[in-house]
């Protein structure tokens, strides 16, 4: 069996060196890969590709492709208050979404109730605010959830939100069991991208382990976890980058659950990706035929994975958010266009379009449906999804293909001979990474050297106002109203015996997710459960940068 590190050591596989010559113009991709004017063998040899549903699964998991069935078209939606948020479930429902996906406010994201003083200014102003159990009944009302699938993007508090949806499953007489969809959950991409962590690595690596042994041994439809690339390219990290450090986290969680005792098999075919779209086609579908392809071979040639699901990589796909342009905004309906495409012809499983005016607020119902449109046109009328892989064989695209494996592997050594991404993180080389690359990029925007239609070229001349995005001051007051009725309806001493069971737990080695769901049964609410959690396990103040 090769391991990671002789794999590493040996590099991904390579054509012969290749001399590029002088042009006029250098073409390059998003992660400085050379782009030749032709190609041709000489460039690569893609020799015998397989087929669609073989290992390494280079052209895809599913050997029909989208003939056996589409993607699911999976459109991101949240507002301030969960009847709002219901409302729009419902209404992309009705158009034709065939999958939620819930995007939460920020004082959810870091675990705090609404009425908490940190919250202050914050409610509503990127997604739905969920407090407690009430929210998330108000949030599902009338959508069974036995019969849809939810995506929820939520982080260090993930176990707890998790919980707040099983709940209200459970209230709506749907056995867990029954329940498919998938928790981001993916905290290390936190710590090197997004920041909304919370508590040090290795607790919430605890708790991310916890709701996979969790999932694992009880609802056998969840994905316990999306390994997220999205957020890592939207701080400004190239293509190459994207893959390699999602990869590499996606490595340092099954060492996580294999230390737990599981075993590969056991928890492997439930874990997926989330990767950003961005607007190099070529690349952005090479890209994931790479990471499809490098995910097979070290699940099964360093963990030993025998079941074939094990070593599927199935993702979610958003197109680039940081790609949109307030400046004519029509503009980003092409964009996104081309982005889906990409994402299709890549393989994905589930895929979300943005919409044309989030460079200004949240999406308004015309433009989400308008979203929504783009993809089933896309499904129905383009034909890309007639035939699996339709570009395989390529010598541009499969050219692409090995540099995009060959520079992640380069970074997997890099990574390694760290200790780990753990070390990596705590180090600031991964972060360091991502800010000189994003740095790069706008160098080459602000000289002209990379292009934005609209931006620092085929510019109309007119002044931008972009109109202030306010709280929601009328829906802040029935979220505050609400949350009180809760805390003085409920069993004030069974809410006190939860936590107190849940601190004593998180003292132990046991998996957190049953004590947690009792006091989510309880009503407790998400800010005291993660009160309870944050004296336990601490706050983490980065160093790296100091």
């Amino acid at each position: 069996m090769t391991s990671t590190r002789d794999r590493i050591q040996e590099g991904a596989p390579r054509a012969s060196k290749r001399q590029f010559r002088e042009r006029r113009k250098s073409f390059k991709t998003s992660s400085n890969i050379p782009v030749e004017r032709v190609y041709t063998p000489e460039n690569v040899d893609p020799g015998e590709l397989g087929l669609p549903g073989e290992f390494p699964y280079l052209r895809g998991v599913h050997p029909t492709g989208y003939r056996g069935k589409l993607w699911t078209m999976r459109m991101f939606a949240g507002f301030g208050t969960a009847e709002e948020t219901n409302e729009r479930f419902k209404y992309l429902l009705e158009g034709g979404q065939t999958g939620l996906s819930v995007a939460f406010d920020m004082p959810t994201l870091y675990g705090y109730d609404t009425d908490d003083p940190a919250a202050a200014g914050e409610f509503g102003k990127c997604g739905v605010a969920v407090s407690s159990l009430a929210d998330m009944e108000l949030l599902f009302d009338g959508i069974p959830l036995d019969k849809i699938t939810t995506s929820m993007t939520i982080n260090a508090p993930a176990a707890i939100i998790w919980a707040m949806y099983i709940v209200a499953a459970e209230k709506q007489g749907v056995d867990p069991r029954n329940l498919g969809g998938t928790l981001q959950n993916d905290i290390l991409k936190e710590y090197s991208a997004q920041n909304e962590y919370i508590f040090p690595p290795e607790p919430s690596m605890r708790l991310v382990t916890d709701t996979i042994e969790f999932a694992t041994e009880r609802m056998p439809r969840w994905n316990p976890i999306s390994i997220s690339g999205y957020h890592i390219r939207e701080a400004g990290s190239t293509a190459v980058q994207e893959m390699a450090f999602t990869l590499a986290d996606g490595f340092e969680y099954v060492d996580w659950c294999l230390g737990r005792g599981m075993k590969i098999d056991e928890f492997a075919p439930r874990l997926s990706f989330f990767f950003n779209v961005h607007n190099n086609f070529f690349e952005e579908i090479a890209k994931f035929r790479a990471a499809r392809q490098v995910w097979a071979r070290e699940m099964s040639e360093t963990y030993g994975a025998e079941n074939p699901r094990s070593s599927w990589m199935r993702f979610h796909a958003q197109t680039a958010g940081c790609s949109l342009t307030a400046q004519q905004p029509e503009n980003n309906i092409i964009r996104v266009s081309l982005q889906a495409l990409a994402a299709v012809l890549g393989g994905c499983q589930s895929l979300h379009t943005n919409s044309m005016d989030e460079a200004w607020a949240l999406p308004s119902e015309q433009a989400a449906l308008l979203a929504l449109r783009t993809q089933q046109i896309i499904a129905e009328e383009s034909g890309a999804a007639d035939t699996v892989d339709p570009l395989g064989g390529s010598y541009y695209l499969e050219s692409l293909t090995e540099q995009v494996e060959e520079g992640a592997y380069d970074y997997f050594k890099r990574i390694e001979d760290m200790g780990g991404v753990i070390p990596a993180i705590e180090s600031g080389y991964i972060q360091r990474e991502i800010a000189e690359a994003s740095y790069a990029q706008q160098r080459e925007f602000d000289n002209g050297e990379q292009v934005v239609v609209g931006i620092n070229a085929y510019t109309d001349g007119g002044e931008l106002s972009i109109p202030l995005l306010k709280v929601d001051m009328e829906g802040e007051r029935r979220q505050m109203s609400r949350l009180a009725e809760v805390r003085r309806s409920r069993d004030d001493r069974q809410v006190a015996s939860t936590l107190q069971q849940l601190e004593s737990a998180a003292g132990r080695s046991e998996n957190l997710m049953p004590p947690i769901l009792d006091a989510v049964r309880a009503y407790a609410t998400l800010g005291e459960i993660m009160g309870v959690l944050r004296n336990r396990f601490g706050e983490y103040v980065p160093t790296w940068g100091i």
